[in-house]
This record gives structure tokens, C-alpha cells and sequence, in this order.
């Protein structure tokens, strides 16, 4: 059985950092892409980052580039989001979403495997 468990969601202040968690079970990790999604209260879900399974290559979008960073850890089935600077509009459920695929074009459309998500608020 194929789990995606996210961790260390919370609270913080604009300006503030978070370093988000993924942990993978029950696929071989190492051979899929990974990466990070995010649905704000009323809006559609949207493509944060992601990267690809040997961590060669990383994607962000726009509005996290700079700020946000991607990183995996095969051994440990883990994927990691460091952020920082963050902002109110960072605000957001995040989910670790895992696929065959991943490139400059297509990253944002992973969906074959999904967590159920870590809540991040960014107060002004």
C-alpha cells in the first residue's frame, strides 16, 4: 500500500521559515519523482516544486523561486521543502504528490500518488 505522509506544518510569522517533511512507503521510492503541491482555501491546487528521482533536477514555480528549496534524502524514503521568507500567500494545505515523471514541462502534472497534506498558515 503506496502512503505519502506529510509533517511539519504550523504557524508563522511573515518572514518566518518552515521546513516541510514527506515520507514514502510501499513504492520504490528512488525510481519516481516527487514534489510539493499547495490549495489555498478557495482556490485551485497549484504546482510548488518538485524534483527528480536521483535530486538531479528541481523545478519551482514562479512565486517560490528564491525563497522556497526541494531536497530529497533516497535512503530514507524522505522529501524535504525548506522555506523561508515566507509570506501570507504562502498560506496553504501542502501536499507531497509522487509520479513517474517529471520535466521542465510536465512536472506540474504529477498526480499518480498523494499525501494527505500539512497545513501552513503565514500571519502579516
Amino acid at each position: 500500500q503506496v502512503q505519502l505522509v506529510e509533517s511539519g506544518g504550523g504557524s508563522v510569522q511573515a518572514g518566518g521559515s518552515l521546513r516541510l517533511s514527506c515520507v514514502a512507503s510501499g513504492y520504490t521510492y528512488s525510481k519516481y519523482c516527487i514534489g510539493w503541491f499547495r490549495q489555498a482555501p478557495g482556490k485551485t491546487r497549484e504546482a510548488v516544486a518538485a524534483i527528480s528521482s536521483a535530486g538531479s533536477f528541481t523545478y519551482y514555480a514562479d512565486s517560490v523561486k528564491g525563497r522556497f528549496t526541494i531536497s530529497r534524502d533516497n535512503p530514507k524514503n524522505s522529501l524535504y521543502l525548506q522555506m523561508d521568507s515566507l509570506k501570507p500567500e504562502d498560506t496553504a494545505t501542502y501536499y507531497c504528490a509522487a509520479d513517474t515523471f517529471c520535466g521542465s514541462y510536465n512536472w506540474k502534472m504529477m498526480n499518480k500518488y498523494w499525501g494527505q497534506g500539512t497545513l501552513v498558515t503565514v500571519s502579516s
